[in-house]
């Protein structure tokens, strides 16, 4: 019998991936988006005004719901209180779809996360998943806030909690930093960071909705906290030269010194950019792999060269 999975914001870059990978493994994604937004591809699309005002019947029939909508961190946030707008969406918002859900008798939530609910660098070590949460930021906070109360919602309920850690995720149609990246490398704009030996996780799209996938399906996923990674955590510098070579563009690093680097960031006023980026953030996914028996698909150079392709198809269209 084919299993209704919900997915809140459905219609994004990781939803996408997400109702294209439950579809192959069987089952039958539903997609559950605001009024007016434009719908996935191939999954059953059930509207909602807002998650605010979110009611049991967009999961009726659903035996999970994957909730990936969330507000999602922004630079240069121009909200007079970031931490309230964060909260009404990522917090409260979470809460109200968990519950419409449990009401509507979905018995599985899986909170899709971040990394930076944890931290924004690791400790000297991959991060792990009973690390205590130190979030950075008010994006950070919102996850580790919605993360602590949803759990007690299902210790309440009974309702099956289940959260995913990813942190940077890319892949064809990514934007935001990954795609600037990407373009100042075919522009040859020469980028400072070839000193830059700090460790980054990544997770390709497919890989992270693999795990989704399981984390939403699998009997041995209840109230577990699992990272997601490709299992590779190539520092700055290189991602950047093997990015190249898929862009089929020599990469144009300059060896900057780090301390160069946060005088600089001290002077522009961008301290804590500057801190992300000569800092190491690695990311430990050995738990899913040992409770869910989980693996990536997806090496990072077959994800790198997805992207890069994909990236080059579309600016030749645009151009």
């Amino acid at each position: 019998m084919t299993t209704r999975i919900a997915i809140t914001g459905a219609n994004g870059f990781v939803g996408r991936a997400l109702s294209r990978m439950l579809r192959e493994g069987g089952h039958e994604p539903i997609g559950i988006v605001r009024e007016g937004a434009p719908l996935g591809a191939g999954e059953t699309t059930r509207r909602i005004v807002s998650l605010d005002a979110i009611s049991p019947d967009a999961f009726e029939d659903c035996k999970a719901v994957i909730h990936l909508a969330a507000r999602v961190h922004i630079t240069n946030d121009a909200a007079s209180d970031p931490l309230a707008e964060f909260r009404a969406i990522n917090v409260d918002g979470a809460l109200k779809t968990a519950d419409a859900a449990f009401r509507a008798g979905a018995r599985r939530f899986v909170f899709v996360s971040s990394i930076k609910a944890l931290a924004e660098l690791d400790a000297s070590r991959p991060l792990v998943e009973t690390d205590v949460r130190n979030p950075p930021d008010p994006y950070g906070i919102s996850k580790a806030e919605a993360e602590i109360k949803l759990q007690e919602f299902g210790a309440r309920t009974g309702m099956e909690i289940v959260v995913a850690r990813p942190p940077l995720v890319y892949g064809p149609e990514v934007h935001a930093n990954f795609y600037s990246l990407m373009r100042a490398i075919v522009r040859g704009i020469p980028l400072p960071l070839g000193g830059i030996e700090a460790r980054r996780s990544m997770v390709y799209v497919d890989n992270l909705a693999s795990a989704l996938a399981a984390c939403a399906t699998h009997e041995r996923a209840l109230g577990q906290i699992f990272h997601v990674t490709d299992g590779e955590d190539p520092t700055v510098a290189d991602l950047v030269r093997r990015l190249g070579q898929h862009l089929n563009r020599p990469a144009r690093l300059i060896h900057v010194p780090t301390g160069l680097l946060h005088v600089a960031g001290k002077i522009t006023g961008k301290t804590a950019q500057i801190d992300r980026l000569t800092g190491s953030l690695r990311i430990d996914s050995s738990h899913i792999r040992d409770v869910l028996g989980w693996r990536p698909s997806i090496s990072l150079d077959a994800g790198l060269t997805a992207t890069a392709a994909w990236y080059l198809r579309t600016t030749v269209r645009q151009a």
